[in-house]
């Protein structure tokens, strides 16, 4: 089976290379594309926070991680499958994270901290409904938590 997806809209930030920390005051302007009018984002600011579902286009398909591989290359972290972790050379280059929304002016939604580089190509945008949240306790192995300690670091 094939499966075909558009971009329904595209960052604007100042964030032009692929960097792995420091995303935490990232303000981005996600701007749907012109075959969507501004009713697609009707009152899409009720809500604190959405889920942006993104396309990673800069990453090489030579590099793309269909086994197992140690997160960030780090060989002191454990060497787990591509499934295990949010790396961005996936099988599909399928990224997904969920951001503050600031407010929306028209066709544009302004959110902080989308870790999505200037261009990247949106697929989805959802709002955040807590009833789709985890119902059970979240629970993590160490590594990620470690891993994770500097991602949303707020940089001056």
């Amino acid at each position: 089976m094939k499966i075909t997806l558009s971009p329904i809209a595209y960052v604007k930030n100042t964030r032009k290379e692929i960097e792995d920390d420091n995303w935490g005051n990232v303000i981005s302007i996600i701007e749907l594309d012109s075959k969507f009018d501004e009713e697609s984002l009707a009152e899409i600011e009720t809500f604190s926070h959405a889920e942006i579902i993104f396309y990673f286009h800069l990453v090489d398909e030579n590099k793309i991680e269909t086994k197992s591989r140690h997160p960030r290359n780090d060989r002191t972290l454990p060497k787990v499958g591509i499934f295990a972790q949010r790396g961005k050379n996936r099988p599909n280059r399928i990224g997904s994270t969920v951001v503050k929304i600031l407010k929306r002016v028209g066709n544009q939604l302004y959110v902080q901290g989308l870790d999505a580089i200037d261009g990247t190509p949106i697929l989805d945008i959802k709002p955040v409904i807590k009833e789709f949240l985890a119902r059970e306790e979240i629970h993590q192995p160490q590594w990620a938590s470690d891993l994770m300690k500097n991602y949303w670091v707020k940089f001056s």
